[in-house]
């Protein structure tokens, strides 16, 4: 894997649409260069695994992505056997009559033709690539010690088989919504950053670089909106999820879908659920939007 400056790096990620700070530019870069794993918490829509997929298109390496949820285990993260096709060996066996004894038929069932490489085990044998843990804060603390154990040696042991090491260690990024405490001996493993929402500007770039089409004062004007929007209504209240920037993207292509090159009134009170996604945050925004819009 090519040796990247920071700015190199930010480079390389902008080719891709992704626009970062020097900030996330830097710890990506360490996270490369130290091979550490790269911890990213933040609020939904902030551009955690967007980071993720930018860096494997950057870098030219496969993705292999993990959705974590409640109750998830090492089974659904590592391997499974593939049993019909066992069985079906078996079979395939019998009916040919083969003299095989027991013992020797059911070794042979646990050959890697049958095994079923789950993400982290594909991310061992692709190596190079880009090993996306998105979400681990849905999964338990048994999840996460079996994920210290795996990112601590780069390998795993399948007892039929042996040992699965990389010969390159993965670029893991992990990714947080905070919905819970990750374990401290997790964090020390991992280099770490928090991703804010973007600035005005910041956002603005990004819309003008992933959606090209949308005029540029539209751009600006509903980048405005959003920001208010996360720093709370001028009731003092705050929405049950704040748009995130994929919804701003959402909501920008909409309107310029409706052949609108400024934000008005009507427009964006039509085209509020591109933007919100509860009930009680669509009702609220198009209550407020007079003074939003002013």
């Amino acid at each position: 894997m090519e040796q990247l400056s920071p700015g190199e790096l930010a480079d390389r990620l902008a080719g891709t649409g992704y626009l970062c700070d020097p900030d996330l530019a830097t710890v990506a870069y360490l996270a490369l260069r130290m091979r550490r794993p790269l911890l990213l918490e933040g609020e939904p829509g902030t551009g955690k695994t967007a980071l993720a997929e930018a860096v494997a298109e950057a870098l030219e390496l496969p993705l292999i992505r993990l959705q974590c949820y409640e109750g998830i285990d090492a089974t659904q993260a590592l391997y499974d056997w593939d049993f019909p096709r066992q069985i079906l060996h078996l079979r395939a066996l019998e009916a040919a009559g083969a003299r095989d004894s027991v013992e020797e038929a059911e070794k042979s069932l646990y050959d890697e033709r049958f095994l079923l490489a789950r993400p982290v085990l594909r991310a061992l044998q692709q190596a190079p690539a880009v090993l996306l843990v998105d979400e681990v804060d849905r999964a338990d603390d048994e999840f996460e010690a079996f994920l210290l154990e795996v990112l601590s040696t780069y390998q795993v042991s399948i007892p039929e088989l042996g040992t699965v090491a990389a010969s390159v260690p993965p670029v893991v990024v992990l990714t947080s919504n905070r919905t819970r405490e990750l374990h401290d001996a997790l964090k020390r493993r991992c280099l770490y950053h928090w991703i804010d929402h973007p600035g005005l500007d910041r956002e603005v770039a990004i819309v003008r670089t992933r959606a090209p089409e949308v005029a540029e004062a539209l751009a600006r004007q509903a980048v405005a909106v959003v920001q208010q929007l996360r720093t709370g209504l001028a009731d003092g209240g705050e929405l049950v999820k704040p748009p995130g920037v994929a919804e701003t993207l959402d909501w920008v292509r909409a309107l310029s879908c409706l052949g609108r090159a400024d934000l008005d009134l009507a427009a964006a009170a039509a085209t509020v659920g591109a933007l919100v996604k509860y009930r009680e945050d669509a009702d609220r925004v198009r209550a407020a939007l007079d003074r939003l819009l002013a």
